[in-house]
């Protein structure tokens, strides 16, 4: 039987996920003056509210993640669960390059879509393993849908 993992290391596991999802916004900063001067629906939130809502479910995620830890163990998941893990990290990253860096309001769209598909992979898929971490990843997919809507209608309007 395995031994559980001590409190030091979930702490661990929490930080260096977490930061990791925070890396892109440090690699790519918003360029506020051209997402200023784009056309958006009325009900776009305020850009506080979106990096209030990112800062929480990225902990949600890091949370997610020590639950598995702590529950069934990191070895123990399969290989699937981690290559969904890593694309699903990576598209999430790419988003900020391609809206702020390259300015490609439809690569931004198609990698929206991106995050939403994964995330849904990758909550059925944690579920296997324990309901109350992919329970945490609900809010995660539900922004990812309403990102998603919002790209492409911000692309439509920006056309």
């Amino acid at each position: 039987m395995n031994k559980k993992p001590s409190i030091l290391s979930s702490i661990f596991v929490f930080v260096v996920v977490f930061a990791l999802f925070l890396i892109s916004g440090f690699l790519f900063p918003n360029d506020q003056i051209w997402y200023n001067m784009l056309e958006k629906p009325s009900w776009t939130p305020p850009d506080f509210v979106i990096g209030i809502v990112w800062f929480i479910l990225y902990a949600l995620i890091a949370l997610a993640v020590v639950i598995l830890q702590r529950s069934v163990g990191l070895e123990i998941l399969n290989h699937s669960w981690y290559l969904l893990f890593v694309i699903n990290y990576f598209v999430n990253q790419a988003f900020s390059f391609f809206l702020f860096h390259q300015k490609d309001l439809y690569l931004a769209f198609e990698d929206s879509f991106s995050i939403a598909i994964t995330t849904l992979l990758l909550l059925l898929y944690t579920s296997k393993y324990s309901l109350k971490a992919s329970l945490l990843l609900v809010p995660y997919l539900l922004w990812a849908i309403f990102a998603t809507y919002l790209s492409w209608t911000v692309y439509q309007m920006n056309l």
